[in-house]
């Protein structure tokens, strides 16, 4: 019997651009035997192969089309038709509506658009989109990141992750995480901006958004270049009086 046992590893949660030590944002999701790469922030894929091959997925989620969370694509492309890989089928790629032509563009050189479908069974994500990848429940929102963003619910056996993307506090993530079990949230932001539009969590926010929300467990990640993850932690911890973790290349955490 396959377990329903609900973990993610975190491959890179670096911003904007990949450190010596930790790629950009990407986690491997798993559960109920399915495995879904979660964002593929540049430097992610060199790390997802530590677990499991391109041909292995059984889904690939991307929240945004900002580099930092989906340029691995480009390369996985790449890896899926030209290489050592024999995929038995199109890997499903979940993403922003136009993903598609965005890889195309970049990766077509010459008359002949490249065959991206090749490489990937596109579906484009809307609000309230749910989908399931084996005995995994994909529910994804829209959020307040500027561009086409999405957070996304992973749901099994009672069990149940969020994860933010990039966004600004938002009605759509706090809805989204009611009551789950473990929120993985962004902290980019060191101070709300003084003008313009709000994009980024601070840590205050997501501590914030992990007590309106009635979350079980807080973890904050995609921390910005001017703050530790120990401070990240500490300020959200004025808002949130529930466990508290920071995201950790290379750690898998259990969702219980």
């Amino acid at each position: 019997m396959t377990s329903e046992k609900l973990q993610f590893t975190v491959l890179g949660c670096a911003t904007p651009y990949p450190s010596v030590d930790n790629p950009c944002s990407g986690y491997l999701v798993s559960g109920g035997g399915a495995r879904v790469w979660v964002d593929a922030g540049s430097g992610t894929l060199a790390q997802l192969q530590r677990h499991v091959r391109l041909d292995e997925l059984d889904a690939i989620w991307i929240s945004h089309l900002h580099a930092d969370h989906s340029a691995d694509l480009l390369t996985a492309y790449y890896g899926a038709l030209y290489a050592d890989i024999q995929l038995a089928a199109p890997i499903p790629l979940y993403g922003p509506p136009g993903i598609a032509d965005r890889l195309a563009h970049f990766l077509t050189n010459t008359a002949t658009r490249s065959p991206i479908e090749s490489a990937f069974a596109v579906g484009e994500l809307h609000d309230g989109d749910r989908v399931a990848v084996g005995a995994l429940t994909l529910t994804s929102r829209s959020v307040a990141h500027g561009i086409p963003a999405f957070a996304l619910r992973v749901d099994i056996g009672g069990r149940s992750l969020v994860y933010s993307g990039d966004t600004a506090p938002c009605s759509g993530l706090t809805s989204l995480a009611e009551g789950c079990d473990v929120l993985l949230c962004e902290a980019e932001s060191a101070q709300v901006p003084s003008a313009g539009e709000r994009v980024h969590h601070t840590p205050e926010d997501a501590g914030e958004t992990a007590r309106a929300a009635g979350v079980g467990r807080l973890i904050v990640t995609h921390i910005g270049r001017f703050l530790t993850p120990e401070q990240a932690v500490a300020r959200a911890s004025t808002r949130f009086d529930g466990p508290i973790d920071h995201a950790v290349p290379g750690a898998t955490h259990s969702v219980d």
